[in-house]
């Protein structure tokens, strides 16, 4: 093979890397859009499903655990308040955790929903199934805790999973409840935006 060959075969790799990205940056320029507004749908039809009660979710402010931008709200029931809700991550085994917690005035929480995850197939993506969800009602921010076997009053870890339980337990739900009880227990005027950084259980 000449020179000559070898540079023709260089040339056309390198055209076809170039029209190949444009290709992806197209496809991605379009998907973009799409996807963004199926995720907020979604998110919205999840916030209705966390307080069924509620008459109206009013966003109250934004935070960034692990420095991703979340929300929270008053769910709402004519003028009065009578929950609140949270959107959080935890640091998993393999991404983050994307969650959705509702409390109660006294923050206590009364449900939990998994938005997003990566989690490992068969382990991890075990903290969707509802046994596990169901642990969480009724729990106050000093019982978010993962305990590995049988328990009441604290959180059982997916067999196999605890780093997939403790991401959604002690990092997204704790730290969502906890920067609720902080910052509405002296409660600030609705729709003023708050940034806050938990500290990470990790």
């Amino acid at each position: 093979m000449t020179a000559k060959d070898m540079a023709k075969i260089t040339v056309n790799l390198v055209v076809i890397y170039i029209i190949g990205g444009l290709i992806l940056a197209f496809i991605y320029a379009k998907a973009s859009p799409i996807m963004y507004k199926k995720a907020k749908e979604e998110k919205e039809t999840a916030l209705k499903t966390m307080m069924p009660e509620a008459e109206k979710i009013e966003k109250l402010g934004d935070w960034e655990p692990h420095h991703k931008h979340a929300e929270y709200y008053a769910a709402k029931k004519g003028a009065e308040d009578i929950g609140y809700i949270v959107e959080g991550f935890g640091k998993g085994y393999s991404s983050y955790i994307n969650i959705l917690v509702s409390v109660n005035k006294n923050f206590v929480v009364k449900k939990i929903k998994v938005l997003h995850h990566a989690e490992t197939p068969g382990l991890g993506d075990e903290i969707e199934k509802d046994y596990f969800l169901s642990q969480f009602a009724n729990k106050s921010a000093d019982n978010l805790v993962v305990i590995k076997g049988e328990t009441t009053d604290k959180i059982q870890a997916v067999s196999g999973a605890t780093i997939s339980s403790r991401a959604v337990t002690e990092d997204a739900v704790k730290n969502g409840v906890k920067m609720l009880a902080e910052k509405l227990s002296g409660s600030i005027p609705h729709g003023q935006e708050v940034k806050h950084e938990p500290h990470s259980s990790h």
